[in-house]
């Protein structure tokens, strides 16, 4: 599951991180990123083969679809079904990206407070989500551009928060999932896995997160007030303080 996150660099930042010299958006940073608003994604144009950075509407809208009022069902794509599912085949065969990120939030299932969870990679990088995009033509004639995170089962340290997460991708990854290099389905289907929990921290983080309308660096601090999960009290980075 990855129902919110965050991305502390802006454009310029995001896009030495990528690779990417192409023309940058004007997509600001944000601690509370949520389904339906703008992310950063990288893409490739299928032409010139250049990377791309641009601004997709959280919550995939199928080319076939009607309206765009089911967008914010479908904010994620579970790994094992790609190729089965209509509104996310196509887009699996031709239509991959990197949905940009520098971690994101999760709520253990369990208990009455929504307690929030920041995980982030250890070593502080940014972390590039497996994800699928569309191009939707509305009434009057306008393209949407949408996407979706891929998921798959959740490593034994994010376990205890949701059974869930989204797949993030390392760098070595990053072509073939952008089509730069040629991949069989099955290779691509290869990459939709958990990564190694030890690249990951995770830590309590501001009940304040629970609210979309709150947006600033301080949600990230540790909430000292939480009690902790195993294995999910990690100092967070330094740049979280």
């Amino acid at each position: 599951m990855c129902g919110r996150f965050f991305q502390r660099r802006g454009p310029r930042a995001v896009a030495d991180a990528f690779d990417i010299t192409t023309q940058l958006p004007n997509t600001p940073p944000s601690w509370n990123r949520a389904p339906t608003q703008e992310v950063l994604a990288v893409r490739c144009h299928p032409e010139t083969g250049a990377r791309h950075l641009d601004p997709l509407r959280w919550g995939l809208v199928p080319r076939w679809a009607k309206d765009a009022s089911g967008a914010a069902r479908m904010i994620n794509a579970r790994a094992e079904t790609l190729t089965e599912k209509p509104a996310f085949r196509e887009a699996f065969a031709r239509r991959r990206c990197l949905v940009t990120a520098d971690g994101f939030y999760e709520w253990p299932q369990e208990g009455r407070t929504r307690q929030p969870f920041a995980v982030a990679l250890r070593d502080g990088a940014p972390i590039a989500f497996a994800g699928l995009w569309e191009g939707w033509r509305a009434p009057d004639g306008s393209i949407l551009r949408s996407c979706t995170i891929v998921t798959t089962a959740a490593n034994a340290k994010l376990a205890a928060l949701h059974p869930r997460m989204p797949v993030i991708l390392p760098q070595a990854a990053w072509p073939l999932w952008l089509g730069e290099s040629r991949a069989t389905a099955q290779e691509l289907q290869s990459l939709l896995r958990p990564c190694p929990a030890e690249v990951l921290l995770a830590w309590p983080v501001n009940l304040r997160v629970n609210k979309v309308s709150e947006n600033d660096p301080g949600l990230l601090h540790r909430d000292p007030l939480a009690l902790p999960l195993p294995g999910l009290d990690d100092p967070p980075p330094a740049w979280a303080d």
